[in-house]
């Protein structure tokens, strides 16, 4: 291995949904010749540590995700708090960090961006002891990742129909919610905590929140008549959901969430199973990020 390499990128070959693109022989087309780089494949879904080991043994100063968010997701928990800067090629359907950090969703501009290597700082969470950087949540969001994450075809398409399927039967849940020691009690047809503003494809459920100020945007959508579903939509998607009239917003920094039995959460679209609480805490500039 040569030594003076800064650069790796990580390769998940079975995530995103450009699956047919050769992504080894892009970034040897598109990178430039003159800038050492590692691959690493992600070779087994549930083994990251030959990834970690490298890192670990290496001296990189950037590491780029490649993948959808739940890769990315991966990879940034492997760098959060170190002095190593994630990078993204969106691969995804989502791709909810990287739209939250301007990165373009075209590929040879994405690179682009990466060889400039402009980083900044954002603040990162963790619910229930998994690292997110994007949003968290539990309720009808979480149920619908869950679903998402054992189709066998991905895209928005796929997740608008799961969307639309689930929701016919979905009923909303009581909730006990504390944020920074201060206690309510709702039913929730579901409940986001957001640290960028979006869910990924530009479908914002919390538009007010910045990725660098330290705080979480709690999302609680109550209870809404079925006749209103097209105009949460339409909010959803024009950064005015905060306008929905039966959608709450709080801020905090450490956030917990009781119900009863088990129930679906997610982090970042990846599905958790939690029973009867999640904990959800901030951690302020805590990711280095190529943007």
């Amino acid at each position: 291995m040569n030594v003076e390499t800064k650069y790796a990128f990580v390769i998940n070959p079975n995530a995103g949904v450009k699956k047919k693109l050769n992504i080894e022989s892009f970034i040897a087309s598109h990178f430039p010749k003159k800038i050492p780089y590692d691959i690493i494949i992600w070779e087994e879904a549930d083994d990251i540590s030959p990834i970690i080991q490298q890192i670990k043994n290496n001296d990189y100063q950037y590491v780029i995700a490649c993948g959808g968010d739940g890769t990315v997701n991966m990879v940034s928990a492997l760098v959060v708090n170190t002095n190593i800067s994630l990078g993204i090629l969106p691969l995804g359907s989502g791709n909810g960090l990287a739209r939250s950090n301007g990165i373009p969703m075209d590929l040879v501009k994405a690179l682009d961006v990466i060889v400039k290597g402009k980083t900044v700082l954002i603040d990162s969470g963790k619910i229930n002891s998994h690292p997110f950087f994007c949003t968290a949540g539990i309720g009808f969001d979480a149920l619908i990742a869950h679903k998402f994450a054992e189709s066998t075809e991905r895209g928005f398409v796929t997740y608008f129909k799961t969307s639309v399927k689930e929701f016919i039967n979905y009923k909303p849940i009581n909730y006990s919610i504390t944020v920074d020691g201060n206690k309510i009690e709702t039913p929730a047809f579901l409940i986001t905590v957001a640290n960028a503003g979006q869910w990924g494809n530009d479908v914002y459920i919390a538009p007010a929140a910045k990725l660098n100020d330290g705080l979480f945007h709690l999302s609680i959508l109550k209870p809404f008549p079925f006749l209103t579903f097209p105009i949460f939509g339409i909010k959803l998607f024009s950064k005015k959901v905060h306008t929905f009239k039966y959608l709450e917003s709080i801020i905090g920094k450490k956030i917990v969430i009781e119900f009863e039995n088990e129930l679906p959460a997610h982090y970042d679209g990846e599905p958790l199973l939690a029973k009867g609480k999640v904990e959800i805490e901030m951690f302020p500039l805590s990711l280095n990020i190529i943007c």
